[in-house]
Parts: C-alpha cells; sequence; structure tokens
C-alpha cells in the first residue's frame, strides 16, 4: 500500500516506521521531497509534522512528572504565578495536558510573527480568561497546548520545552526529531505540499478561533524562522523513524534502546482519562488522557493512544503490543489531525 500511494499520487513523499518490543520492524520511505520531484526523499529526510509535535511535548511532560518534579493535579500557578490571572486560579497542569482548560486560542489578536515570540504569546495567556469553565469540556488547543506545557517545564527546569526534549529524549536515542531545527539541518527538510481546498472548515463552536488566529499558511514551514522557533504544539521536524523511535519509549514500559527514560507507571499515566464528550473546537467526540488521545473502541487494543497532525501526519502507542506507528507525508490533505492515508497503512500492518 506504502509504494501504490506513491506510485498512484496519493502520496508525493512519506515515511512509515514501526517498532514492536523496541525493534523495528517496517521503515519505509520514498518519493520525493519538493514538488518538481527533483529532490528525492531519502533515509535522512525529515518534514514537518504539525500536531503530532504535541505527542513530543506530551512525552516530556511525562517525563518531568515521573521524576517527581510536576504534579499533573497541581494548578498551573503553582509553577507560573502569572497564570493565576482572570480567573485561572485553580487551572491545572492536567487540564492544560488534555485541552480543558479553556484556553483554545487567544482573544486578542496574534500573527504569525508573534508565534516567534515566546514571551508575548504565553503573557498573552496567562493574562485571559478561558472561554469556557476549565476540566467541563475540552477544546482543542491547536497552538497554544505547547505554549502553555513549555512554560510550565520552563517555569520547573529553567530550560525551553525545545532543549528539555532535544537533550533528555532525542539526543539520548540519537532521534532525527526536532522542536526548534538548527540551520545546519534545513537542506534536508521535505516540502510541505498544501492542500488544495485547506483545511476543512470547522462548524464547531469555537473553530473560528483558533482557525484565524493567527492565519497558518503552511508555506511558513518552509521558512527560516518557522524551522528555527519553538512552537512545541506545531512546528517540529522529524520523520516516522523518528517518532516511532521514541514513541518506542512509552510502548516499551519506559525503556528505550538500554537506556529507562520513565517509569512504567509513569508512562502509563498518558492512558488516564481527564475529559470526554463533544470537543468545542473539532465538534468531534474526544477521550483525552494527559496529551494524547485515547484509542480504546478504536484500535485493537484498548491501551492504545495517538495524535496525528494537519496535513496527514500520525503517532500511535499501543502499550499493550509494545508498539508504537508513525507515518510522515508531504502532501497533505485537508484534516487536521491525521488522515485514512496512516489508519490504512496501521489496519494493513495490524492484519
Amino acid at each position: 500500500m506504502f509504494d501504490r500511494n506513491l506510485a498512484d499520487g496519493t502520496d508525493l513523499g512519506a515515511a512509515f516506521c514501526v517498532t514492536v518490543d523496541d525493534e523495528v520492524v517496517i521503515d519505509l520511505h520514498g518519493g520525493f521531497a519538493d514538488e518538481a520531484r527533483t529532490r528525492p526523499w531519502v533515509a535522512d529526510t525529515i518534514v514537518g509534522v504539525y500536531s503530532t509535535t504535541k505527542t513530543m511535548a506530551a512525552l516530556t511532560a511525562l517525563l518531568v512528572a515521573d521524576r517527581g518534579e510536576l504534579d499533573f493535579a497541581a494548578p498551573v500557578a503553582r509553577y507560573w504565578p502569572e497564570f493565576a490571572a482572570a480567573g485561572k486560579a485553580e487551572v491545572t497542569v492536567a487540564q492544560v495536558m488534555s485541552h480543558s482548560s479553556g484556553l483554545c486560542g487567544w482573544r486578542e489578536p496574534v500573527t504569525s510573527d508573534d508565534l516567534y515570540d515566546w514571551e508575548k504569546v504565553t503573557a498573552l495567556l496567562a493574562a485571559q480568561e478561558p472561554y469556557w469553565k476549565p476540566g467541563t469540556a475540552s477544546g482543542y488547543h491547536v497552538v497554544t497546548q505547547g505554549y502553555l506545557i513549555g512554560e510550565v517545564l520552563r517555569r520547573i527546569t529553567g530550560r525551553t520545552l525545545g532543549t528539555l526534549f532535544r537533550e533528555e529524549i532525542a539526543g539520548p536515542l540519537g532521534a532525527d526529531f526536532h522542536i526548534g531545527l538548527p540551520a545546519s539541518e534545513g537542506s534536508r527538510v521535505a516540502d510541505l505540499i498544501p492542500p488544495a481546498d485547506g483545511p476543512p472548515p470547522g462548524t464547531a463552536e469555537l473553530w473560528k478561533v483558533v482557525a484565524d488566529n493567527p492565519d497558518l499558511d503552511p508555506l511558513l514551514t518552509r521558512t527560516r524562522e518557522w524551522q528555527a522557533a519553538e512552537i512545541p504544539a506545531g512546528n517540529g521536524i522529524g520523520n516516522a523513524r523518528a517518532v516511532a523511535g521514541i514513541h518506542a519509549i512509552l510502548a516499551n514500559g519506559g525503556v528505550s534502546q538500554g537506556h529507562r527514560f520513565l517509569s512504567e507507571e509513569g508512562c502509563r499515566r498518558a492512558l488516564e482519562e481527564q475529559v470526554s464528550g463533544v470537543d468545542l473546537v473539532l465538534g468531534t467526540t474526544m477521550r483525552w488522557g494527559l496529551g494524547f488521545a485515547l484509542g480504546a473502541g478504536l484500535m485493537p487494543n484498548d491501551n492504545t493512544i495517538f495524535w496525528g497532525g494537519y496535513g496527514g501526519s500520525l503517532a500511535i502507542v499501543d502499550l499493550d503490543a509494545r508498539t508504537s506507528i508513525a507515518y510522515t507525508p508531504n502532501r497533505m490533505i485537508g484534516g487536521t489531525t491525521g488522515d485514512f492515508r496512516a489508519l490504512e497503512l496501521a489496519m494493513e500492518f495490524w492484519s
């Protein structure tokens, strides 16, 4: 199926990887890294994965919590005192992790350039009121979640989320995934090809809050400014081998490549349901754990977590089967959180 998608134009360039018991069992890549088909997609090609980045931010938070430095049940304001403004003194870290803090977007106008100004966008979030009563429902925090988690972790550790992730997870694994890409790696990045019709128009109550403020043109992902920034909900750059390899940590009880990153209990915290029901931004029924959507009833094994990104990327972690699955394409399809290509590849593997 992977080869067929490249041959018939469903994919332009892509990678697909599966690990089982911390061993790579499928590792595919092919096609082209650019629309003109002048750059073959090779083994070390990397690509923007949009919201699949959120899974890396969540894993980083799980690691810090497992060390006893972060309490998900604690108010965000314990770590970030300014956040208590505008009635948010009781908003918990778990609510941020599960998109239920009420801060799905900014109330003040924000430009794409503002996303590169960490201090500005986090200060705006600290000052504003939630859009709904925190904890009562989820509303997908499309861009804001990464800043919220990242600022909590920065206040605790003194390091940015991208730095923490690199030093504590990607670096030790030798995983080719970046939240803040060094300039030296820019030549390896595949061009994301925008979908012909853009993202589907949302009908949910708060869709416009997140869709237009700011407007995120996929062509921004080709700029040095975007690639260099840390936008931990959306500008991660890597490939399927890196995504699956990193999530092998969660799939294997906290151990990967002979190194223990988290306790098994710390990994399984991602499965703790925080909120369920119709998401106020996505308009679909969601079940959120700590940083991941819960796959029970949707996937072969109940103890499965997942999330994907605008254009088609997807990460799946099956804790029962000790399996991680990842797909990273560059031809974008309009869905905001993954699409059928990744699911069909995963289903072919499961069958």
